[in-house]
């Protein structure tokens, strides 16, 4: 089983779309991000978490021939913007894609999106099937059971989802805040993949003394700082950090 780090770009990527790469280095290719998505590979599926503007890219790029269920973590264009590219895979399979969205998600991707969850024609069928995200989703590697666990965190003015892995992995890539009754399910991890979009204070993110607090509260064996503007040059950021932190860079794989 393997979790990619698909892209790890903060909402314009890096460098953005007018060639601006601030602090980052352009000829390290670890700092060009695409925007954040995830992929879950067990050995009968995988398991989508946002889909990226930069999707198709993205699913090129790993040679991605599937997938089984999508998850989305909230509304922003970052993270849903993608969301056609999913078409392929209904040409593919035949039926619609089964994808999952908490409430306030689900209606806006329903409005902005309609084409995608209506029948229109049989020339435009419908490609995908909303769902409820469920607190516990299941899935299965080598007959074993997967629980991916959904846990609701502040994103600025707006609610997230980040997923904790079989109690070994949690990707939380958008967060301002962790409730405290939460704090249970992100300790002593073996992987904590957190967002960590630049020095400063922002706020909808976690900057990077936010981040190191965190890591040092919940005390996983690795962690991995992702959302990452151009702000942060990935060499600069790895020397500042501790040995069992890294900073994301695209593609990076864990093998769970």
């Amino acid at each position: 089983m393997k979790f990619i780090i698909l892209g790890c770009g903060s909402s314009m990527g890096v460098p953005r779309p007018d060639g601006f790469f601030g602090n980052c280095d352009p000829n390290n290719k670890k700092n060009y991000r695409t925007r954040c998505s995830a992929i879950l590979k067990t050995d009968q599926e995988n398991i989508l978490i946002d889909a990226s503007p930069d999707l198709r890219q993205q699913l090129l790029k790993h040679k991605i021939k599937k997938i089984n269920k999508v998850l989305f973590s909230h509304i922003h264009a970052d993270q849903t913007h993608g969301i056609n590219d999913l078409r392929a895979f209904y040409i593919n399979n035949k039926k619609p894609i089964n994808v999952y969205a908490d409430g306030d998600t689900s209606k806006h991707l329903k409005h902005s999106f309609s084409y995608i969850f209506k029948s229109y024609s049989r020339e435009y069928p419908a490609t995908l099937k909303l769902y409820k995200l469920p607190k516990n989703l299941f899935a299965k590697n080598n007959d074993k059971k997967i629980v991916i666990r959904s846990i609701i965190v502040e994103h600025g003015k707006v609610k997230s989802n980040c997923f904790v892995i079989n109690k070994k992995l949690a990707y939380i890539s958008d967060v301002s805040k962790i409730y405290k009754k939460d704090h249970k399910y992100f300790k002593n991890l073996e992987f904590l993949i957190i967002d960590c979009l630049w020095y400063n204070f922002h706020p909808s993110h976690f900057n990077l003394e936010t981040s190191l607090a965190i890591i040092k509260q919940f005390k996983p064996k690795k962690a991995i700082l992702t959302n990452l503007s151009p702000v942060l040059d990935y060499k600069v950021l790895k020397k500042m950090l501790p040995k069992n932190i890294i900073p994301a860079h695209d593609g990076l794989t864990i093998n769970l």
